[in-house]
């Protein structure tokens, strides 16, 4: 087998695989071609010999009395077992229920031996490129790409083309009025990977997640990325209006300040890049009162009380169409972000709910009619 050995080095250079992986792979190529040469019901192991960079298979045969049932099941094709009396011939140290190895070679059965080991070794050392592919960027989740396009199907899915794999932009991950060509380049993050049954390995991007809208902002925003300036949440109805939440490690720092830019240079990059996406900054506080209060910018807020999963908002009546937003967008991002569900009360007690865990206004007159007007 010092062919086989030869080529081991250079399939691992040349696949970029580990001298461990690659080894792990030609063997187990080699064990499946011995069971389809020579039966599957024998057990085989392969000995690597470093160095002398020799590559040997072996087929293991349990020593069994002389009057051993299991005697009979060996064939002309191969052996499982051996009686104790024959094997002490070879070995008198050898006892009942030990093994002993036969070496196997597979340079004389012809071609049929060398089509499956190819086959073989093709098999296993794609499936280990997969699986270290499959690690590599599932590592990379939540992370920035730029790819150009290569392909758009009928079902408006985007194709991209990412180092060595291919990614997929669904249609539903694309933002409101997007259309795509190929040879145009596109920002999405990676939004999942996932091993297809008939596709293989697959990478899911996307441009509606709010890890989009941070990534693009960690790229816009140096205090971002020095971590000068944390994000604590975000929350996005793509390509309408968004709201992040920002804090600052040090007192040197304007969180919402570095993050807007001067004269909104920062923030503006971001939302041309989002279609024009309206993008909320306002300070975090671990004080969740204070939270609420100023994700629901740009209502003045009059108090928040907090009851379980709740945050009841009392603001002036005047305030209410702003804390709403048309279509309820405003308070909707409000509970998204903080994960609250929201209830409005003006000081004259009507009230409004926004849920984070439902985009729908409440079904009562009242709801509708600040929503949508008369």
């Amino acid at each position: 087998m010092e062919k086989i050995v030869n080529i081991i080095e250079s399939i691992a250079h040349e696949k970029g695989l580990k001298m461990a992986e690659a080894k792990e792979a030609v063997s187990t190529a080699l064990i499946r071609t011995a069971q389809k040469v020579f039966g599957e019901d024998y057990e085989y192991t392969v000995h690597i010999d470093e160095k002398n960079k020799e590559l040997t298979l072996f087929q293991k045969v349990l020593v069994v009395p002389d009057d051993d049932e299991k005697l009979q099941e060996n064939t002309e094709e191969g052996e499982k077992y051996i009686a104790i009396s024959d094997a002490k011939e070879a070995d008198p140290d050898l006892e009942i229920g030990d093994e002993i190895t036969y070496q196997l070679s597979l340079d004389n059965m012809g071609r049929t031996a060398a089509a499956i080991l190819y086959k073989e070794l093709e098999y296993h050392i794609q499936r280990l490129l997969e699986q270290n592919i499959f690690g590599k960027y599932k590592n990379k989740i939540g992370e920035l790409i730029s790819a150009p396009v290569t392909r758009v199907d009928g079902d408006e899915n985007t194709y991209l083309e990412y180092r060595e794999v291919q990614a997929i932009l669904p249609m539903k991950s694309r933002i409101k009025g997007e259309k795509f060509k190929p040879g145009d380049t596109i920002k999405s993050v990676i939004r999942r990977v996932y091993i297809d049954k008939k596709l293989g390995m697959q990478i899911e991007v996307s441009r509606t997640s709010p890890k989009f809208l941070e990534r693009l902002l960690e790229l816009q925003v140096p205090e971002i990325k020095d971590e000068l300036v944390i994000i604590h949440a975000s929350a996005r109805i793509p390509g309408e209006r968004a709201k992040i939440a920002l804090s600052t490690v040090t007192p040197n720092v304007d969180a919402v300040g570095a993050t807007v830019g001067t004269k909104g240079v920062r923030i503006n990059a971001v939302s041309k890049e989002l279609h024009g996406e309206n993008i909320d900054c306002i300070e975090y506080s671990s004080i969740p009162e204070k939270f609420v209060a100023r994700a629901m910018s740009p209502a003045i807020i009059s108090a928040v009380r907090i009851e379980g999963e709740k945050a009841i908002v009392t603001l002036p009546g005047d305030q209410k169409s702003k804390a709403i937003g048309k279509s309820g967008i405003n308070i909707r991002l409000a509970a998204m972000l903080t994960g609250f569900e929201i209830e409005l009360a003006e000081t004259g007690g009507s009230t409004q709910k926004g849920e984070s865990s439902d985009d729908t206004p409440q079904n009562n007159p009242d709801a509708l009619k600040a929503l949508f007007g008369d």
